[in-house]
Formats: C-alpha cells, structure tokens, sequence
C-alpha cells in the first residue's frame, strides 16, 4: 500500500516504490548557525538522512543558508505561520517546505508559497497534527479522530492544488498511537500521496521507543509510510538509531549489524546482561549487515542462535564463540567481549 505518488526530496526519492528514508529535526537554537551546524553534522554521521529545522525568522533563514553549504543531506525548512518565512527558505536553498496552508491565511499566501516552491521544484509537506486541527473540522467531528486528520490534510492538499501545486507529502500525527495509526491507514486507502510517518510526543526513550515502534511498525507492516521520524524526548541522535532499528525489526532496512540476545533464565552462570548492553553500544558503528548473537546458555545457545553469523554462549564463568551454530573457540568470561569484537572485525 505505498504511495503511488513520488516526490524528489534533495537527492532522494519519496514515495512510488522509493525506500524508506530515515529522518529526524535539529533541537539547537533555529539562529545559532555554529550549533545547528554542529548537530547536523553529527545527524549525519549518526545516518540522518534527512534534516528538518525550524524557520521561525530571518536569523533561522541564514542557518538554512550555513546547513546547505555545510551539510550534505537534504534540508528541510519547519515554517508554522509566516508565509514569507516559507518564500525566504526556498530561496536559501531548503529541499523541503513543511507547512500547514490553512495556518499562513489568505489565498494570496498560499499561492506565493505554491508558486515558489513549483518555481524551484521545492516539494511541501502537510503536518496534520490531532492537536491542531482547523476549527471547522474539528466542530464537525467533535474531538481530532482518525477521520478528522484525514479531512484536514485533504483540506490543506485542495488549498495547494487550488494554486496547480501537487508536489506534496503528508504526515498525519498523533501522541495516540490508535489514532495515527488509523488516520494513516484511511489516508493511504484514499490518497496517492507519500507519507512521513511517526507518533507525535510520544515520550521519553523508554516510551517514546515503545510508542514509535508499536505505531510505525505496524503500519510499515501494512506497507504504509515513505518516510519516518521516530519523535523523542532525546537527543537526536537517538532518534535516527531507533529509525533503523525500527526499519530493520520488520525487515525493511537493515544497516549495519543485528543483535539477538536471550532473555536470561536460571542456567544463565554469567553477567549476560551486562555483557549485551556493551555488545549492542559497541555495534552501534559497525556497518557490516550481519547478525551478532549474545547467549547465556552453552547447552542451548549455539543451537538456538544457529542462523546468526556470529555469537557467543556463556557458561560458567567463560563462554563459547560460535559461527552458524558452530563452536569456533571457548573464551574465558572477561575475554568474551575483546573476543567476540575482534572476530566480529575479521567477518
């Protein structure tokens, strides 16, 4: 159910078949140009694919102006209600315009932006939020439901096709997962437009990650969404972390390595627990596209991990290295980690 439509983001694709892109937004100061910079650039080492920024003002526009120049991956300019904010981005060179139409007023806004951004090939992005929802269309439904994101975005892509502009992505968001995830799904059943999906304040790490990963998830495996920001309160960076970790749990994407490891039992003898808490730290920047197993069982660890490149089984007070549920060598526990990271580096 992807979107039949594509637009041209920067030096990607969205949409049509395209794969799905991993994004996330600068939380530095819009008007500090060095920071802003800074963060992008550790965005990008992070695999950021693609970076939003808020343009609040003119000082906002100058840092679209030092990302574009500094920094590799697409920009993407956050405008709320100043038109002329969207029309200042698109000529510093922002790939992308995120912008409500209803919120910027007249027609003849609306059609400025329309009319620039086709000007420049520069796509827009409608962010339907449930929290902000146009008053006329909440009136008729009486609280944001699914329906009513999905009448709002409807309203705002006529507003832009009124003025011949169609280059547009839509994101429906909701701190509910239920209603984002049913406000996408109507949305993909009834429009051809691509999709950035996410769950809105969805929360710290620990439940922002359940929230994001229970509602992008299930709709990737729907086969529904383009583009993803998983929203957290954290650092950035942890946003495109659990971007790929997300794409690579229902088997999207994966980059770089893929950690299983067991829940722990009785027959556990060492600190597994410890010992895959560094194992996944470590694998963090390991590009290689293998699976890296951490068991806590001899007997049954090497078995049960068999498809897994490589691994390791604790016993008691040692463990074994294995390679496709062969035994390649017996360790002793405080070696287990050096070990397994110097094998992992020779795969």
């Amino acid at each position: 159910m992807a979107s039949k439509k594509q637009i041209k983001v920067g030096k990607f694709f969205i949409g049509g078949g395209a794969e799905v892109r991993v994004q996330s937004m600068l939380n530095t100061p819009s008007g500090d140009i060095d920071a802003c910079v800074m963060q992008a650039k550790e965005l990008e080492a992070a695999g950021c694919e693609i970076i939003r920024t808020t343009v609040p003002d003119m000082a906002a526009v100058k840092t679209v102006e030092a990302l574009k120049k500094e920094i590799k991956a697409p920009i993407v300019a956050d405008i709320h209600f100043d038109y002329k904010m969207a029309l200042e981005a698109a000529d510093a060179g922002a790939d992308k315009i995120r912008i409500n139409p209803g919120n910027i007023g007249s027609d003849e806004r609306v059609k400025a932006v329309a009319d620039k951004c086709r000007q420049k090939n520069i796509p827009i992005r409608i962010g339907v939020n449930s929290g902000s929802l146009p008053k006329h269309i909440l009136k008729k439904y009486g609280s944001p439901t699914p329906e009513a994101m999905v009448e709002s975005a409807k309203y705002h892509i006529a507003l832009l096709n009124k003025f011949d502009f169609d280059d547009i992505a839509v994101s429906l968001k909701s701190s509910s997962v239920k209603t984002a995830v049913e406000a996408y799904r109507l949305m993909a059943r009834e429009t051809h437009y691509p999709l950035h999906i996410g769950i809105t304040e969805a929360g710290t790490n620990r439940m922002g990650l359940i929230k994001s990963s229970a509602g992008i998830g299930s709709l990737l495996l729907d086969g529904i969404g383009d583009t993803i920001r998983v929203s957290l309160t954290a650092s950035p960076i942890e946003e495109v972390y659990a971007g790929y970790d997300i794409l690579s749990a229902v088997g999207i994407r994966q980059s770089g390595a893929n950690l299983i490891s067991c829940p722990t039992c009785g027959r556990t003898k060492i600190d597994l627990i410890s010992l895959a808490s560094r194992v996944e730290d470590a694998l963090r920047i390991c590009k290689k596209n293998i699976t890296v197993a951490v068991m806590g069982c001899a007997v049954n660890g090497p078995g049960e991990a068999a498809h897994a490149d490589i691994g390791i089984a604790g016993g008691n007070g040692e463990g074994l290295i294995f390679k496709k549920g062969e035994i390649f060598k017996k360790v002793k526990e405080d070696e287990l980690f050096n070990e397994l990271m110097a094998e992992i580096e020779k795969l």
